[in-house]
């Protein structure tokens, strides 16, 4: 909160986990950022880090979509003026709805509006909901605006998405998101046995932000840090035709430049793994050459549908 500028207001202001960043996210951001055009005024939104979840039931909490920079980057490129990211932690979650709204949308950034959906809950306890931010704002000079779910045959939800990626459904993954979904992390060494096979891969890091789908193979792109997408064939899960691989991720890039093929190497950028539809599930193949024949045609498929 001290690093919000004391002249930054008026604002209008939503509040939310945002993980995914879906389409229904997305709606209610670009309300936010169209109210705030008509008002003259800022257009902030206000999230949290880590999810509420991972402090108040760290055993249960979901699998996080996307990591907080990569939620960042998306959100920047929505338009909006601005994010405000505070620490969860159990002190903050015991403010009152009416501390909460006071202390942050009031005294720190001069809200004019509000923008919540009806399901929106808030303050200790999840005490405060719609009708206690109508209250609140009449009370304390801002307008709330509501964002409706209606005209959906299912409410796009972070839960879907979460639902779909571990069926392997990147292409419902997709259609939630607005986008394909996607993993980011440093490209770490591995066991190399892509290389031996003729087909080298990028292997992401264990600590990579995002949720890992259903193991299987899948046709996507890499970025590298220098903002070049490659097309790629990516395999996700721990290799069954070879005993003792753990669970990873690891992308082979298909139509590398011709002088640099044998020098191509990613290790230790930061990249981002995109994924477009799965080729399909994880087989124990009775030995390399079998292996080495279905990777080929996994690159055939993959050139296919990324065209």
């Amino acid at each position: 909160m001290e690093e919000v500028p004391e002249s930054f207001g008026p604002c209008v202001v939503t509040l939310g986990n945002f993980d995914g960043l879906h389409l229904g996210h997305q709606e209610v951001l670009g309300q936010v950022r169209d109210e705030a055009a008509k008002r003259g005024a800022r257009s902030v939104a206000l999230t949290f880090d880590p999810h509420p979840a991972k402090v108040h039931r760290p055993e249960s909490a979901p699998e996080q979509i996307m990591g907080l920079a990569d939620k960042l980057n998306a959100m920047a490129e929505l338009g909006l003026d601005a994010v405000l990211v505070l620490p969860y932690t159990l002190d903050f979650a015991a403010q009152t709805a009416e501390e909460f709204v006071r202390n942050v949308f009031v005294d720190g950034l001069s809200a004019c509006a509000v923008v919540i959906g009806r399901d929106t809950r808030f303050g200790k306890g999840n005490s405060g909901d719609f009708s206690t931010m109508v209250s609140l704002g009449a009370d304390l000079g801002f307008d709330v605006v509501v964002v409706d779910d209606e005209g959906h045959d299912r409410r796009w939800s972070s839960t879907w998405v979460r639902e779909a990626l571990r069926q392997g459904d990147v292409d419902t993954a997709a259609q939630v998101l607005g986008r394909p979904h996607t993993m980011s992390g440093e490209v770490v060494h591995g066991a190399a046995r892509g290389r031996e096979l003729g087909f080298p891969t990028a292997n992401l890091s264990p600590d990579a932000c995002g949720i890992i789908p259903e193991d299987g193979v899948y046709a996507g792109w890499l970025t590298d840090e220098s903002g070049h997408r490659w097309p790629s064939a990516i395999s996700v899960g721990s290799n069954p035709t070879f005993v003792g691989v753990s669970r990873q991720v690891e992308a082979y890039v298909i139509n590398r430049p011709e002088e640099s093929v044998e020098d191509f190497n990613l290790y230790g950028q930061h990249i981002v793994v995109e994924f477009v539809r799965r080729l399909r599930g994880m087989v124990a193949y009775t030995g390399p050459e079998a292996l080495i024949e279905q990777m080929h045609q996994d690159v055939i498929d993959t050139r296919a549908i990324l065209g």
